[in-house]
């Protein structure tokens, strides 16, 4: 599924000019953020990306073919933005900050995809078409954004759609709507933001050379990403746990691993293992957006280059600090009851199970202290 690459993409990433605000925050300690996008099938998602972004990943913006021949996200995307450091922030180890986007599919098939791009996020946005209000994917990720995330924003896109006679008042009326759904859940009080991401669609961008008419309302969301970031837990110490996202030869350079430092930290000349190979690989070479490192810790988000590793043999998965990650047949874990799953949960049932971006079936044995499954059955349990 994956483009070609080559040396001089290595970790693939070309750059718009930089803006004022880019140049204003250019240089000392750059704070990460990883931002997930997720919503329904051709809600604008990737159009959202686009709009934010100043460097794109080799996979973003659909660039996979089989995204573009079909016209849909297939696949995890990656871009990022520079920006000033909010004010909540400053005085502190930061002088700026790089949002890196997550661009997940929408379609109900990607449902593991979708999970696996939720489980690197600091933050959500969460992307409705205006004109059609919630569907049921943006009902599961919503679903997805209360297990593993604790900040959300709510994206209202496609509001060029409204006739702009009373686009005000149904821009209220779904507003509306939507803050009745998010009231059952943790995100009650979620901030909504109104933008058109590509005014137009993608027929007035394929007939304009420009690419189309400018976005609107993307300041105002950036202003409130801004306004809700707390500042994450990172660690420098610790084993490494990182996320493979994408892996990929590079000509006469060797297997470039792209993903997210989940825990620990990473630098040039580190051995790294990969549990699921049973092999273990010395760091190359590191870059983050184009930008060559020595260096990366918890949260960051980069390219890994090794040699000698086949890149077939790993499209997605883990590298770690040598033995510290093993692979398991059987796992003891704390579970809860998702209000919107009807079926009995049973011992002896099959599941799928997801961690990370693994998935495989799985047999469930139930068991706790007396009361505890009315309990995880009850609203909010």
């Amino acid at each position: 599924l994956a483009p070609q690459h080559s040396a001089a993409q290595w970790s693939g990433m070309a750059s718009s000019p930089p803006t004022a605000e880019m140049a204003a925050a250019s240089v000392g300690a750059t704070l990460n953020i990883n931002v997930g996008i997720l919503g329904h099938v051709d809600s604008g998602k990737t159009s959202l990306s686009r709009a934010l972004s100043s460097t794109a990943s080799t996979n973003a913006f659909d660039k996979n073919p089989q995204s573009k021949e079909r016209g849909i996200t297939l696949d995890l995307g990656f871009s990022s933005f520079l920006t000033s450091l909010p004010a909540q922030l400053a005085g502190g180890a930061y002088s700026q900050m790089q949002v890196t986007l997550v661009d997940c599919p929408g379609h109900a098939s990607l449902i593991r995809t979708i999970i696996g791009g939720a489980q690197i996020i600091d933050l959500m946005l969460l992307v409705i078409d205006v004109t059609k209000g919630i569907q049921t994917q943006t009902a599961e990720c919503l679903v997805i954004g209360e297990i593993l995330n604790d900040t959300l924003i709510v994206v209202l896109n496609k509001t060029d759609m409204l006739p702009e006679a009373g686009r005000e008042e149904k821009l209220s009326k779904m507003k509306a709507r939507i803050r009745k759904t998010l009231a059952a859940t943790k995100f009650a009080d979620a901030p909504m933001v109104a933008i058109a991401a590509r005014p137009g669609g993608a027929e007035s961008a394929a007939s304009d050379a420009s690419g189309g008419a400018a976005a609107v309302g993307v300041s105002a969301l950036v202003d409130e990403l801004k306004a809700r970031v707390a500042l994450p837990e990172r660690r420098h110490d610790g084993p490494l746990h990182f996320a493979i996202d994408h892996c990929f030869p590079i000509k006469g350079q060797g297997t470039v691993l792209t993903g997210t430092v989940l825990s620990g930290s990473l630098k040039i000349g580190q051995e790294i293992e990969f549990p699921e190979l049973k092999q273990t690989r010395k760091i190359k070479s590191m870059q983050m957006f184009r930008k060559p490192v020595q260096s990366a810790t918890q949260g960051d988000r980069l390219g890994v280059c090794v040699t000698q590793l086949d890149a077939k043999a790993l499209e997605r998965g883990i590298a770690c600090t040598p033995g510290y990650i093993s692979t398991v047949s059987c796992a003891l874990v704390a579970v809860r009851h998702i209000r919107f799953f009807k079926t009995a949960c049973k011992t002896g049932a099959k599941f799928h199970v997801t961690v990370g971006h693994a998935t495989v079936m799985g047999t469930a044995t139930f068991f706790g202290p007396p009361g505890a499954a009315s309990a995880a059955a009850a609203p909010g349990g």
